[in-house]
């Protein structure tokens, strides 16, 4: 048995909210957790300070010393490093330049791996998730903007020194409508759910959505993934059509990633797909199948994610160990041969 076979993982998912820290044995079976609050607006020393507390609180929990660690997978928004651990810039938390892999390193003195925090899901949903089996995965995560993902024989699709497939910033229409910067017209400035919310809020504002107005008023704040649900579900059309035409380009996106890569599977997760998954995963299953060239029509589907927030921590978990060189297994010493018996004198010839 190799000695990292003894030892235990720990995977940490950083949220613009909340913060999850989970310790894995070997074969990742979770063996405990702990959750925070991120509160990111205190700056990258105090959410930092918040990181390293969960993870000794979650080692404290399971009896876990410093030295049973092999190795910690963090997933991070925005992009990474993943080859030094930099976190290049993270607008949610304020982070600009910030190495998460050197500091937690030092801390606890293992192997560090900084994963995307999209990336880190989708790898999770790819080892014990809904695409599990794949040959190539790509997931799609609409929320606040629209994050994207993608595993191509278990390995984590990034560029040399960078993560990549920024979906939501890939442009999809010639509409005005920006995301945060300047480029108009992309996934996430068209189908995120604040997308939604905002023109829902306008519906409601116009006596279109009743009782997404009775229940929420114009509140951005308030319009989110379950209210946008409930709206839907108590007969606002309006509401429905919104999140009906923001899935279609979703399928559109969904088309030029198959064209792109051929992946055999597309994973949706998310709060607003979690709360609408047959309006959602259906709409954007079938403008998908709609538009897509005949050879790729059949050799796709369109799931919904398993996992919900241990995604993101059994990806990036997973990843460490797939990641950390595994110490050989000492061979044993070899058994001396035993001497060969000396052949007899021949008989002299007479």
């Amino acid at each position: 048995m190799a000695d990292t076979d003894k030892k235990k993982w720990i995977g940490f998912d950083l949220g613009g909210t909340k913060m999850l820290a989970v310790v894995y044995d070997h074969d990742l079976k979770p063996l405990g957790r702990r959750r925070r609050r991120t509160k990111g607006n205190s700056g990258a020393e105090s959410v930092i300070e918040r990181i390293i507390g969960a993870i000794e609180r979650a080692m404290e929990e399971t009896d876990t010393k410093v030295e049973e660690i092999a190795g910690i997978g963090i997933g991070c928004p925005g992009p990474v490093d993943p080859n030094t651990g930099l976190v290049h810039v993270c607008v949610n938390l304020g982070w600009e330049n910030v190495n998460i892999g050197k500091i937690l390193h030092k801390q606890f003195g293992c192997p560090v791996h900084v994963l995307n925090d999209v990336d880190a899901g989708v790898y999770g949903e790819y080892v014990d998730g809904a695409a599990k089996k794949s040959r190539c995965t790509v997931g799609i995560f609409p929320g606040t903007g629209i994050g994207g993902g993608c595993v191509y024989e278990d390995t984590i699709l990034h560029g040399a020194d960078i993560s990549c497939m920024e979906i939501g910033h890939t442009r999809i229409s010639s509409g005005s409508r920006t995301s945060g910067y300047d480029l108009s017209g992309t996934l996430e400035a068209e189908a995120s759910r604040l997308a939604i919310a905002a023109e829902a809020a306008k519906a409601a504002y116009r006596g279109m959505a009743p009782h997404l107005y009775k229940e929420t008023g114009m509140d951005l704040s308030e319009i989110r993934s379950g209210a946008l649900a409930d709206s839907v579900k108590h007969g606002d059309t309006e509401v429905k059509e919104l999140i009906e035409e923001a899935s279609r380009t979703i399928g559109l996106a969904v088309v030029n990633i198959v064209h792109l890569l051929a992946p055999d599977t597309i994973v949706m997760g998310g709060g607003l797909v979690e709360a609408m998954p047959d309006l959602i995963i259906g709409t954007v299953t079938r403008t998908a199948k709609k538009s897509v060239l005949a050879p790729y029509k059949n050799r796709f589907r369109v799931v919904q994610a398993e996992l919900g927030d241990d995604a993101a921590v059994l990806g990036a978990a997973a990843w460490a160990r797939k990641r950390t060189p595994v110490a050989p297994t000492a061979a044993p010493e070899p058994t001396p041969a035993e001497p060969t018996p000396a052949e007899p004198n021949p008989p002299a010839a007479t």
